[in-house]
């Protein structure tokens, strides 16, 4: 086939759209990577036998510790019932882990001055699934006995204190010395911001928070759990759980960011951020949403040149084939051809060694067969000479 300018600058208009496709591909997965609130399960399991899974409630929903801690009793009634065990022989390994969270307003004062900022009111693994950069001290659990300890992030400890290196200082919260555990570094961007993260914000224990500051109730619950068969954690939840579909949304966070996920979502794209759900989503989601929308777009374009690049390998073979001087039965007989002349080269080659292995006369070639029969058969004059 001849190469034109005109098919020289398809080729190349193809390899460069099959590059921007793998250049979008390493930015998406890049920035699925980064989203680390969406990534429990890879953190728990290398195994990918897990699924990370986050509910959001309503303020009307009523949800409470109580209401949580008795669902709590029936995941491992429920994973035994699905024979799945802990295997692992470290006696303090878990199948599971979750945490739930409030958000609200609460004051906190030092002997320099006093703050009222946002609150995040924790229970359970929080930080597990929110590793905050820490940026002196260390995080705490809301399953600690201890209920008296907050951290702040870096512009409360700016105000409170004049330093970030503050931990292991007090604060006091409606009256009630709290230890500030440690200090963390606020997430910063124009995502960032839009999501509510524009002003400070601490952390501290659901109890604190519900006692002693003004809490909007438990709207936030997230769980890593063992994923045996696809959708078992998320339909679990559901069914557990028990909150009305009005009042509660559950979605499983592990394979939001996959590409098939994105291309599931591009066709409800002026859709998908609706909601008709009294819900309002803390700040880490909002982000997720919007890092889904970016993704969403760039997936559009990965399939967009990836679909260039497909059309015209297909054209560009089109055309040779077109051009290409044979046809199937010419290469259909040649390969026939060589098949029956191997076949004949095997068989005399078996018949060879099928002679050989007989010996005597059988096994000399037909031809020195013959020429030993002539000789035979030639009269002899010399002895016909001595005769006469």
């Amino acid at each position: 086939m001849k190469l034109t300018m005109k098919k020289l600058v398809w080729g190349i208009s193809g390899g460069v759209s099959l590059l921007l496709f793998l250049i979008l591909l390493l930015v998406s997965n890049h920035l699925a990577k980064e989203q680390e609130s969406q990534t429990m399960a890879e953190r728990w399991s290398e195994k990918k036998d897990v699924a990370q899974v986050s509910c959001f409630f309503s303020v009307n929903s009523g949800i409470t510790e109580d209401r949580i801690i008795e669902f709590e009793h029936t995941i491992d009634s429920a994973l035994t019932d699905a024979a799945v065990l802990q295997e692992s022989e470290n006696p303090g390994a878990r199948l599971w882990a979750d945490a739930y969270s409030a958000d609200g307003r609460i004051t906190l004062s030092s002997e320099k001055t006093s703050l009222e900022a946002d609150a995040i009111g924790i229970g359970g693994d929080f930080f597990l699934f929110h590793p905050l950069k820490l940026l002196s001290g260390s995080y705490f659990s809301g399953n600690d006995l201890m209920q008296d300890l907050c951290i702040i992030d870096q512009d409360a400890a700016w105000q409170l204190f004049g330093s970030n290196n503050v931990a292991g200082m007090t604060v006091n919260i409606g009256g009630i010395p709290h230890i500030v555990a440690g200090v963390v570094e606020r997430p910063s961007g124009r995502l960032e911001e839009a999501a509510g993260l524009d002003s400070t914000l601490v952390y501290v224990s659901y109890q604190t928070l519900s006692e002693l500051g003004n809490c909007n109730g438990i709207n936030h619950y997230e769980i890593v759990m063992p994923n045996p068969v696809t959708s078992f954690a998320e339909n679990l939840i559901r069914e557990r759980l028990g909150s009305s579909e009005k009042e509660a949304e559950v979605l499983e966070n592990t394979s939001r960011y996959s590409f098939f996920s994105r291309l599931k979502r591009i066709p409800a794209f002026g859709t998908r951020s609706m909601n008709g759900k009294a819900i309002i989503y803390p700040y880490w989601e909002n982000i997720a949403r919007g890092y889904e929308d970016i993704l969403d777009v760039i997936t559009l374009f990965q399939v967009l040149f990836l679909l260039y690049t497909a059309v015209l390998v297909l054209c560009l073979f089109g055309s040779w084939w077109k051009h290409k001087g044979w046809t199937l039965k010419d290469k259909w007989l040649f390969v026939k051809d060589k098949a029956e002349r191997g076949v004949e080269k095997l068989r005399a080659r078996r018949l060879a060694g099928k002679t050989k292995g007989n010996g005597g006369a059988d096994a000399e070639p037909a031809g020195k067969r013959r020429k030993k029969k002539d000789k035979a058969q030639k009269p002899d004059k010399k002895k016909d000479a001595k005769l006469w």
